[in-house]
């Protein structure tokens, strides 16, 4: 989520999570899908259940911050939750929380930078279609954040590597492999935790806002192919997520934020709904800024560039915070930006 300017929340469209008809032809299967959206409103106005009870739901960074809150929330509406990360305790007290609540959960250890043929990725897809079957819901929830100038970054091209190894390559991998049970059920629907850095396009985070904008349009392509077999995409354009990886950059101290919690709770919507993206009223702005007068947009974000400076841990001035790496690697706290 790209702070910087006033986060306003993103507001989630709709629709009912229920398969298509099994009918043949664009009548019963792709029109039925443009009213899923009114038919969710009429669920919730209702009191109906959930859509994701019974569901099985795969979250990643699930071991804290905006996965740990989404899996919380999503096994307390009856889905069995699969919760991936790199740091096995945690995940473990994930998993036993929400055992202790009544609910269903399976934890699976992955590093999901490994996206190799044979590699940890395709193992997880493998260990999870053979033990839980086609995978209902996806929520690719795990990145890495990384703030920092073009002047301090001419010989780290290493962020660039790692950035799009966890929010691009790693998601679009998983993806892949579990697309085809997906599309063969007829039915699936994958969430993105994107930023709005993607309408915004501000600075200092060149590799971060590249790596999410890439995963962002990937899913967007997708959704058109699979239309048809109703697995849908949803990519979530958040802003200022206060988690363990914002803490560094000492501008956004004073910014309003989302909570896990309450990040969370929009995912879940958009479990339920399945729009086609969420955002915020200021990011679609500065989208309309940046396509109707770039150059202004250029100068404007100049000035906020300058005003704004890397932050102590940008600078090598300081550590990164304890498992900060680890957490954005393995999909644990979301970062500063959008996650």
């Amino acid at each position: 989520m790209l702070p910087g300017f006033d986060t306003l929340a993103a507001r989630g469209s709709t629709s009912d999570g229920l398969a298509a008809p099994r009918g043949s032809g664009w009548q019963t299967r792709d029109v039925g899908l443009l009213f899923e959206t009114p038919r969710a409103r009429l669920r919730r106005l209702r009191g109906r259940p959930s859509p994701l009870a019974g569901r099985t739901v795969l979250v990643t960074g699930a071991s804290s911050g905006i996965g740990e809150a989404t899996a919380m929330s999503v096994a307390a509406r009856g889905a069995t939750v699969l919760l991936v990360a790199r740091r096995a305790d945690e995940l473990e007290r994930v998993r036993a929380s929400i055992e202790a609540d009544g609910g269903r959960a399976a934890a699976y250890v992955c590093d999901l930078t490994d996206t190799a043929d044979g590699g940890a990725v395709d193992l997880l897809v493998k260990r999870v279609l053979d033990e839980h079957g086609p995978v209902d819901y996806l929520v690719n929830n795990a990145g890495r954040s990384i703030r920092r100038s073009l002047s301090i970054s001419y010989d780290r091209f290493h962020d660039v590597e790692r950035s799009t190894a966890v929010n691009f390559l790693g998601p679009v991998r998983l993806t892949l492999g579990l697309l085809p049970a997906m599309r063969a059920q007829r039915f699936g629907h994958v969430v993105n935790v994107v930023t709005w850095g993607v309408q915004m396009k501000a600075p200092k985070y060149t590799a971060y806002i590249a790596s999410k904008t890439a995963l962002d349009v990937w899913s967007r392509i997708a959704g058109r192919e699979t239309y048809g077999d109703n697995v849908t995409f949803t990519n979530m354009r958040f802003a200022l997520v206060r988690t363990a990886m914002s803490a560094p950059t000492e501008a956004y101290a004073k910014l309003p934020g989302l909570t896990p919690e309450q990040a969370a709770s929009k995912v879940v919507r958009a479990l339920e709904d399945r729009p086609l993206t969420t955002g915020t009223v200021p990011g679609r702005l500065g989208e309309w800024f940046n396509l109707v007068t770039p150059r202004l947009s250029d100068a404007a974000f100049h000035r906020l560039d300058r005003r704004i400076p890397d932050s102590r841990a940008a600078r090598g001035a300081d550590r990164e915070p304890p498992d900060a790496a680890n957490d954005a690697l393995a999909g644990g706290s979301r970062p500063t930006l959008e996650a």
